[in-house]
């Protein structure tokens, strides 16, 4: 019986990582489409050998994506960016890439298709982000109709970028910003459940042109997730409230930065709540029970506590 092969792109990423590996469990052959195969090397280890191959590809080039999805019988695209760099605007990766990668996985005659959106993703939204998730989904639909898709919220795990980075600031700062006061509802899910939710859509025929929304077991305001964080890390930080007029004053400079903590774009995505609507099939709907924060951050915040040893994060 010959194997099944499964292409994911941005498999390197922080969900990919997770997704290659329960899919490696389960007897797949993962492509993992990346800009930096080289960089994705640690992922073969996650199956046996030549089970987890990483190859060049580029979602704004024809040829590369269309060589990528060539013989597969499942596709992911994982792709997406949280602010803009050159060539990587919104547009041509989550609407023009989307859009490439979904058609060419058409025309290669692949039976599964599997998009991640953003549970903010509307396209009246004021954030350029959340718009062209929208978009993106739209794309995505249009070629490729029996398409799954994928909404998570804040997504959390021992790589994630939001938890660690906030441990981070903690460690040197007297005090972390509250933007907009902290109001604002998120549903922070784990990274883990997402990934089996992913490996469930790729599998289940049934999932074929639903959209679901992956969140959490609890909503959480921006203040409590703080308040969450250095509880955990064991340290008192003053929570300083920072009007959103503020915010864009130091995010129109952050965003000039490399790697900006903090963007325009991105403030206005923190002025709209973040949690499922009740109106979509969510990971109970895929026979997942939801993961708790408070289950997880022991097992990677340790090291931010005082007298902690610094580790590497997990690859």
């Amino acid at each position: 019986m010959a194997a099944r092969v499964a292409t994911i792109f941005g498999g390197s990423g922080f969900i990919g990582r997770y997704l290659v590996q329960r899919l490696a469990r389960r007897g797949w052959v993962i492509r993992a489409a990346v800009r930096d195969p080289e960089g994705a090397l640690f992922l073969r280890p996650m199956g046996h050998v030549g089970q987890i191959t990483p190859i060049a590809v580029n979602v704004r080039d024809d040829a590369s994506v269309a060589a990528a999805v060539a013989g597969a019988d499942a596709v992911v695209n994982l792709v997406g960016i949280l602010y803009e760099r050159g060539a990587q605007t919104f547009q041509a990766v989550h609407v023009d890439g989307a859009r490439r990668v979904a058609a060419a996985a058409k025309a290669a005659g692949v039976q599964r298709f599997v998009h991640v959106s953003a549970l903010g993703a509307d396209s009246a939204s004021p954030s350029e982000y959340a718009r062209t998730k929208a978009a993106g989904e739209e794309a995505v639909r249009a070629a490729f109709p029996e398409a799954a898709i994928a909404r998570p919220s804040v997504v959390f795990g021992p790589e994630d970028d939001f938890f660690n980075r906030f441990a981070a600031m903690a460690r040197f700062l007297p005090a972390l910003p509250l933007i907009g006061g902290g109001e604002t509802k998120f549903q922070p899910v784990y990274v883990g459940d997402v990934a089996d939710a992913l490996a469930k859509m790729v599998e289940d025929p049934a999932t074929a042109g639903r959209t679901y929304e992956l969140g959490g077991p609890q909503v959480y305001s921006f203040k409590e997730l703080m308040e969450l964080l250095l509880r955990e890390i064991g340290r008192k930080r003053f929570l300083v409230p920072l009007p959103f007029s503020l915010a864009r004053l130091q995010a129109a400079v952050l965003e000039r930065l490399p790697k900006p903590p903090l963007t325009r774009d991105q403030l206005e995505l923190l002025k709209r709540d973040n949690v499922v609507s009740g109106k979509m099939p969510t990971l109970a709907d895929l026979g997942i029970a939801p993961t708790a924060v408070e289950v997880i951050l022991p097992t990677y915040l340790s090291r931010f506590r005082r007298g902690g040893v610094q580790q590497p994060r997990q690859r």
